[in-house]
């Protein structure tokens, strides 16, 4: 994305990267030296974290607003396909492995948090993850599940009954909680 302003305006529910939803604030200004710069201040839903995002620099660090209805679709589509989405990435070393899914979280889009939560998914029905790639799973997870529902403004457990349903069309499951912490 650019680093051209983006133009959101309070009470805007937004996606902060890795962080996922959260609703901006405040529109505020500060003073640096000699100069005046405008800033969000975004209420991150997950944790109730309080974060400052130089109006300048929103997209740079990848703020955009929730998905609509035609990526919702995309990335329903994208779940339900068969093959996992990976590229073959994850037949490789866990290390390599949990560094490209990391890029690919950080990049904010919400189809490669679906995609890298659907190769893990795949992966842990072959084998067991590393104690990071199921923190990652855990994660991805949480993010799709808190925008999905925000997008369709519904509640966290219809869309988790959506993705269960969607994920089932190709063979894949979500892990129990148990077996993620074993």
């Amino acid at each position: 994305m650019s680093s051209t302003e983006l133009n959101f305006h309070v009470g805007d529910k937004v996606v902060y990267p890795n962080h996922g939803v959260g609703i901006i604030e405040q529109i505020g200004t500060r003073s640096i030296g000699a100069a005046v710069e405008r800033y969000y201040l975004l209420n991150i839903k997950a944790s109730s974290l309080r974060v400052m995002v130089p109006c300048h620099n929103a997209g740079n660090v990848g703020l955009r607003r929730v998905v609509r209805n035609g990526e919702v679709q995309k990335v329903l589509e994208l779940l339900s396909l068969d093959g996992n989405g990976s590229n073959g990435e994850w037949n490789g070393d866990w290390k390599d492995r949990f560094k490209e899914n990391s890029e690919r979280m950080r990049t904010g889009s919400l189809l490669e948090v679906a995609s890298v939560l659907k190769s893990l998914i795949a992966l842990h029905q072959s084998k067991p993850l590393s104690f990071r790639e199921k923190k990652m799973l855990e994660r991805a997870r949480y993010l799709l599940v808190s925008e999905l529902a925000l997008a369709r403004n519904c509640n966290e457990v219809k869309i988790e009954e959506l993705l269960t349903l969607t994920l089932a069309k190709c063979n894949l499951r979500f892990p129990e909680v148990s077996e993620l912490q074993a």
